[in-house]
């Protein structure tokens, strides 16, 4: 590892982040000058370090001796004066600009002319930051994620003001640390904070509504999208405080009402329940979990109306399970279960009115909306009380959803539950609305990656970068959107603007674009 024109960083506050950043740098071989406010804050600092590298040696990631090295090459004080030698300083103080702007002043008046100057900042302005200086185009903004020493991706942020030389050299000290940087302009929240915490925030305000419940909602996203933890346990992990002060940056900037911190954030943090680091926030940490639900029963007779892919994945998923299906009229008044899978909306219609006819009383009667209005299917078969909508996120994968109708009768979306459990699925509930959960917080969160691809504020391999390297995503939202088809975005973020009048919620320009060409995005 190389720091390219830089020996000798310099990086002002140690608490988690800044302490991270001083050890990711001395790892790499580098001189570090870490600065506190004092001597308490410093001795916790230094605790950080020893407590971090002490678990690599643990672990077996480092040796001993490897330890005493990175630890040898950090300079611990209090005197922002032996920071005059740097030639880069990082400043990683609490997410405050008054504060953030005050260290600034500190910096400009002990280092040299030719340091470059850099800020930590995760959502606030780097150009409001560089403004205040005497050296604004030495200013930069440098986005290290926690654990610093972990992840791998950097976000470069310059502004305006910024010399391109000083982009270019802080971005290669960190590809010389082993990371990825991503190099990009000045907006709130940059680009996976940015994508990140509209979908956070929409999961806030889905639970609040009443839509679904939280342990619902986090098992659709980790089971249906595929994503390492669902939004709640990953709003107390980052913590609910800082989930509002990064959503009121972006929300400073956009003024897209997505980005408006939901009243249950806020009256969370109000009452002081700020995730794992207070012992309570969506969840409660001092109890184990509940015990997993296990589905009990014989696999269900099951009824499939309709042809094509979908079709074909309920009846491979009913094979799995060992149970019936039955496919012809005379066949579906044994159901226990019969499910439209039609790809056509018409045609679904006439085929459920067929099937009903046939039904038994009491077998419960899916319909695979992909808009998630169920209620108009439910009403046309003259048996709403019996109608439950499904979803399968992924045909070939482990969730399903089931979506309750105001005329649905309550045993029935309870039996709908069971019998599609005893398939092998994993079963969450919730209202009838478009894209059900997944597709709901899903296509959103994609679309704003394509309005930022299409407004070229960074390329499609930043945009996947930033969610796979930062966010810890399977994959990024430009291959997921190729993966799961252009086409069924924009028809599910339709139905979502129809229903919502949002504006946001409006397919992007270049994602119409593309299916109007027949194009992926890449």
């Amino acid at each position: 590892m190389t720091g390219g024109s830089f020996s000798r960083v310099g990086v002002v506050g140690l608490g988690t982040m800044g302490a991270g950043i001083a050890e990711v740098l001395a790892r790499g071989g580098l001189a570090v000058v870490g600065i506190e406010v004092n001597r308490d804050a410093l001795e916790r600092g230094r605790g950080h370090l020893e407590g971090s590298t002490g678990r690599a040696v643990k672990r077996g990631r480092l040796t001993e001796d490897a330890q005493r090295e990175i630890l040898g090459r950090i300079t611990l004080s209090t005197d922002f004066a032996d920071l005059g030698d740097c030639d880069l300083v990082i400043e990683a103080v609490p997410e405050r600009l008054d504060l953030k702007r005050k260290v600034f002043a500190e910096l400009d008046r002990v280092c040299r002319d030719d340091a470059v100057l850099a800020t930590n900042t995760s959502s606030l302005s780097v150009t409001g930051i560089a403004a205040t200086t005497g050296r604004p185009t030495k200013i930069v903004g440098v986005h290290f994620f926690n654990p610093a020493p972990v992840m791998r991706l950097v976000e470069i942020i310059g502004t305006v003001l910024t010399e391109p030389e000083a982009v270019t050299r802080v971005a290669e000290l960190v590809k010389g640390l082993g990371k990825t940087p991503v190099t990009i302009g000045d907006r709130a929240g940059f680009v996976a904070n940015r994508l990140l915490f509209g979908y956070l925030n929409q999961a806030a305000a889905m639970l609040e509504s009443g839509h679904a419940t939280r342990d619902d909602i986090d098992t659709a996203m980790k089971t249906g999208a595929g994503l390492p933890m669902g939004p709640f346990t990953l709003m107390d992990l980052i913590g609910l405080d800082t989930c509002v002060e990064v959503l009121d940056a972006i929300y400073a900037e956009s003024r897209d009402r997505r980005h408006a911190a939901s009243p249950l954030l806020r009256e969370l943090v109000t009452a002081g329940l700020l995730g794992r680091k207070t012992g309570r926030g969506f969840y409660t940490y001092d109890q184990s979990g509940d015990a997993e639900k296990e589905t009990a029963g014989a696999p269900p007779v099951v009824g499939i109306v309709g042809v094509g892919p979908l079709a074909d994945a309920i009846a491979a998923l009913c094979d799995r399970a060992g149970g019936e299906v039955r496919d012809s009229a005379a066949g579906l008044a044994g159901c226990d279960l019969i499910v439209e899978a039609a790809e056509d909306t018409e045609a679904a219609r006439a085929l459920l009115s067929a099937a009903v006819q046939a039904a038994k009383p009491g077998t419960v009667i899916a319909v695979t909306s992909v808009d998630g209005a169920v209620i108009g299917q439910a009403m046309a078969t003259g048996r709403p009380a019996d109608v439950v909508g499904l979803h399968l996120p992924d045909p070939a994968g482990a969730l399903a959803e089931i979506a309750a109708t105001v005329a649905t009768a309550p045993d029935v979306a309870d039996r709908a539950a069971d019998l599609i459990g005893r398939l092998g699925l994993a079963v969450v509930r919730c209202r009838d609305r478009a894209g059900f959960v997944v597709d709901a917080l899903r296509f959103p969160y994609l679309n704003d990656a394509a309005a930022m691809l299409g407004a070229g504020y960074a390329d499609a391999d930043s945009i996947d970068a930033a969610m796979t390297l930062g966010c810890g995503y399977p994959t990024g939202p430009i291959a997921d959107l190729d993966r799961l088809g252009l086409d069924r975005a924009v028809t599910v973020l339709r139905a979502l603007h129809a229903e919502t009048r949002e504006p946001a919620l409006a397919p992007a320009p270049l994602l119409v674009e593309h299916v109007t060409a027949g194009k992926p995005l890449r």
